[in-house]
């Protein structure tokens, strides 16, 4: 399948980005930039790799040479600031909205092949100056660096006031010094829950704010009120989440805080469990390898510091 993208060919290719090493991916794309324009690739399902740099077709006049050839745009700075940024225009957002029938909250032009970022109901999605096409659920990969362009800027587009966390109502989970501090929202029932939380056993001088967050069983309110309600309720929780033992009898206790908890995320648009919070109030869906979750747990807080 292909389609034509303001002169950028558009490929659907059937491998993935985790199986192809750096050197494998740069020359698999110094191959396949061989264009005049440059490519967008679409790797799998919904991953879309964007190169970063455009090399020249080989029919290409020499440098300095007075052709036609020699004056056709040959890099990516070079097409993109053809292209007026409409990123305020509101025309262009008017039509994005009746497009795709959502209130947009941002749109920002990005440096990948004049492509535009829309954020929108707690998503991210790109689309070209005309809005004829759209990148749904995909995730722009930056071919040189390899970077999670698309992650990194969600994470900042989705930050919170880490300061105005009502952290009373979550479960508090002292480790060491506790120091970094790690605020999570999760569902009894989640599966990548349970797993991130054996892997969380491995993290010192950290505390953890764990909000019940049930969204995701019809029986995810009732564990979540029997957790909050029970004596000890950290470890009932770590007890329940990593080890999986029985929950206790839901005691008699106020349990509004988990309703509130609810009204809360859904308030912060958070639709998936595990959603982490760090110091500087950056947001990340889903689990971390441990190592890259210390490095954010550690630069989040040096940067929190440094605000203070």
């Amino acid at each position: 399948m292909q389609r034509v993208l303001r002169g950028a060919q558009l490929q659907f290719l059937p491998f993935d980005i985790a199986t192809h090493s750096p050197k494998r991916l740069n020359d698999t794309m110094t191959r396949l930039l061989a264009l005049r324009f440059p490519s967008i690739f679409i790797l799998g399902a919904c991953t879309a790799l964007i190169a970063s740099h455009v090399v020249a077709p080989a029919d290409a006049a020499p440098p300095g040479e007075n052709s036609e050839k020699a004056k056709s745009p040959t890099s990516l700075t070079e097409a993109i600031r053809s292209v007026s940024d409409l990123s305020n225009d509101p025309a262009f957002r008017k039509s994005i909205e009746t497009r795709l029938g959502v209130k947009v909250d941002s749109i920002t032009q990005s440096p990948y092949l004049g492509l535009y970022e829309i954020f929108a109901e707690g998503e991210i999605i790109y689309t070209d100056e005309k809005a004829s096409a759209f990148i749904i659920n995909g995730t722009l990969i930056d071919s040189m660096t390899r970077k999670n362009v698309t992650q990194e800027r969600m994470s900042k587009l989705s930050a919170v006031n880490f300061s105005e966390l009502p952290l009373e109502r979550a479960i508090k989970r002292v480790r060491g010094n506790g120091k970094r501090v790690l605020v999570t929202f999760e569902d009894p029932n989640c599966g990548y829950c349970k797993k991130m939380n054996r892997e969380l056993k491995e993290l010192d001088n950290v505390t953890i704010y764990t909000f019940l967050y049930p969204i995701l069983s019809s029986d995810s309110l009732e564990k979540a009120k029997q957790i909050w309600c029970a004596p000890g309720r950290d470890k009932v929780w770590s007890d329940w989440i990593i080890e999986g033992k029985a929950l206790p009898p839901k005691s008699d206790c106020d349990a509004s805080a988990i309703l509130q908890n609810r009204d809360y995320g859904q308030k912060l648009k958070i639709t998936a469990v595990p959603t982490l919070f760090f110091q500087n109030g950056d947001r990340v869906v889903g689990g971390m390898p441990v190592p890259a979750l210390e490095e954010k747990m550690s630069s989040a807080a040096t940067s929190s510091a440094a605000k203070k």
